[in-house]
């Protein structure tokens, strides 16, 4: 019986990867020359996610400032994830809705980008970070699943994971987070195939 269970995780796995390759190259592309045009006018990375999300936010975000595999700059790159006194502060006193918006508004500015991700596309807490990113003059990059949502009329671009199930849309993500880090490792390493 477990080995069944293995199996179907794993053909459900291949079934999204193999839907990535054949439709969702250009979002992760289009993400690559976003993040790439904003670096290079002095422009920052913010990334908000909650649970499982928060954790790809904090891994995406250790790509930028330490490396993907190459020898670079550091990348300007903050997790709105990792501040449990920012957080639990935000969260007691204005809410916990709240608590990416506080620091996108205090932290963000014009020109800067703003990954929002949630496998619903519906986490409150993200919708309104992206929100107030775009009024800033933030470009917001929305990381979902393939259900319909929210995420999408915040969100200047779009990956969506070909799936409705949770882990797999995560282990999506992790995918496209490592695939644009390696791209943009690669373009500010000068180290690129043109």
């Amino acid at each position: 019986m477990s080995n069944q269970i293995i199996k179907n995780h794993i053909d459900e796995h291949e079934l999204m990867i193999s839907a990535i390759k054949n439709s969702h190259l250009e979002s992760i592309e289009s993400i690559v020359a976003i993040l790439i045009s904003s670096m290079e006018n002095g422009g920052k990375l913010l990334l908000c996610g909650n649970g499982g999300s928060a954790a790809d936010a904090q891994h995406i975000a250790a790509e930028f400032i330490v490396r993907f595999k190459r020898k670079r700059v550091a990348l300007p790159a903050i997790a709105l994830t990792t501040d449990s006194s920012i957080i639990t502060a935000g969260g007691n006193d204005l809410g916990f809705n709240s608590i990416f918006e506080r620091q996108v508004s205090g932290l963000g500015k014009a020109g800067d980008v703003l990954f929002g991700i949630s496998t619903s596309g519906n986490s409150p807490n993200i919708l309104a970070a992206m929100r107030i990113a775009r009024e800033i003059g933030i470009t917001t990059i929305g990381f979902t699943g393939s259900s319909e949502n929210v995420l999408h009329e915040c969100s200047d671009c779009m990956f969506c994971a070909p799936s409705e199930v949770t882990a797999r849309i995560q282990e999506c993500h992790i995918l496209a987070g490592h695939i644009i880090c390696d791209l943009v490792d690669a373009y500010f390493s000068n180290d690129r195939a043109d």
